[in-house]
């Protein structure tokens, strides 16, 4: 009977005891976290714990950020597609007239760019392009000559290059239809690679699926521009240039509430955002570099 009535005690007291530090939070409070709105970024908000708590909660909440970065490329691809013609149109001029008269973007010698595919609806990049190379030389010896570097990728890890053009038509379609150099020139010579070049790029323009006013971009899904850019920074840091300029282009339907865009620590957010509405500066460093009138 006394031993009976022991167990039942310590039943009891183990109830009303709080759970181990190392047990995982419950489903309903990382449910909670993972929706407001600035989610956590990976570790870098997590708090002093245990390993197994660290690592569950990160987990689980870079689920739920890669769940709701699903969702929100789905809801632009539709407002994308059932964007009127004439008012893409519209808008891709506006965007690239307030590029193209643009202090910084005229001071800018050497450039990474994409290259619009209209598959995809992104903003056009045509004429800036144009533009870029009509101030191109074979020889990169005049002084106001500039240098375009465009993307190329090498395969399905996230891997791309940036490689020297000196014309569209050094573009050829890849698997995808996608327009992007060919490793060699006309003359079997291996293009060059921005990584390896000797001087600093001044600015990237970026392609994105969706973008706040904060600096925040969510691309598509495949990490190509994230793993590249952090790649550039690094580099930059290294040879101790100053880091370039992330310029991304937007329609207007694009932008959305500050903070309403999932980012993890791998997501590096961009200086400037230019929209049919205006130039954009985010960050210090683009207002300390460039006049943008503020």
């Amino acid at each position: 009977m006394w031993r009976s009535g022991l167990r039942q005690r310590v039943k009891e007291l183990l109830m009303i005891l709080p759970p181990p530090s190392f047990l995982p939070p419950s489903p309903s409070s990382t449910h909670h976290l993972a929706f407001t709105k600035k989610p956590l970024l990976g570790l870098a908000n997590a708090s002093p714990c245990s390993a197994v708590t660290m690592s569950t909660t990160t987990t689980n909440n870079l689920d739920e950020i890669f769940k709701q970065k699903r969702v929100l490329r789905s809801k632009v691809r539709k407002s994308l597609k059932a964007m009127d013609p004439s008012l893409r149109s519209q808008e891709d001029d506006a965007i690239q007239s307030l590029v193209s008269e643009a202090a910084w973007f005229k001071s800018s010698q050497r450039l990474c760019a994409y290259i619009t595919c209209y598959a995809l609806r992104e903003v056009d990049t045509s004429k800036l392009l144009s533009q870029i190379l009509q101030n191109t030389t074979k020889d990169g010896s005049a002084q106001n000559a500039k240098k375009l570097y465009v993307p190329r990728v090498e395969d399905k890890n996230s891997h791309m290059r940036m490689l020297k053009i000196s014309s569209m038509d050094d573009l050829i379609a890849n698997s995808m239809d996608i327009l992007e150099p060919a490793p060699v020139d006309q003359h079997g010579n291996a293009r060059e690679d921005v990584m390896l070049a000797n001087d600093p790029v001044d600015l990237f323009l970026l392609p994105g699926l969706a973008f706040d006013k904060s600096g925040r971009r969510l691309g598509r899904g495949g990490g190509y521009y994230d793993t590249f850019l952090r790649k550039y920074q690094d580099l930059a840091k290294e040879r101790n240039w100053r880091q370039p300029l992330l310029v991304a282009l937007s329609y207007s339907l694009q932008i959305i509430d500050d903070g309403a865009i999932p980012v993890t620590l791998n997501d590096v957010p961009v200086d400037v955002l230019v929209s049919p509405a205006g130039v954009i500066p985010i960050s210090q460093a683009a207002l300390n570099r460039f006049d943008f009138g503020l």
